[in-house]
C-alpha cells in the first residue's frame, strides 16, 4: 500500500509539473494511471 501511494505522488508531481497543453495533461494522467496500475501490480505479487 505505501508503495502505490508513493508511485501515485511521484505521478502526480510529475504531471504537474510537464502538462504545458491539452494533451500534455491527456499523456500525464495515463502515465499516472500506468504508474497505479504497475505498483498495484507489484503489491499484488
Amino acid at each position: 500500500m505505501r508503495k502505490i501511494i508513493t508511485l501515485s505522488l511521484v505521478a502526480a508531481a510529475l504531471a504537474v509539473s510537464a502538462c504545458n497543453t491539452v494533451a500534455g495533461v491527456g499523456r500525464d494522467v495515463s502515465a499516472a494511471g500506468s504508474a497505479v496500475t504497475t505498483g498495484a501490480n507489484d503489491a499484488k505479487n
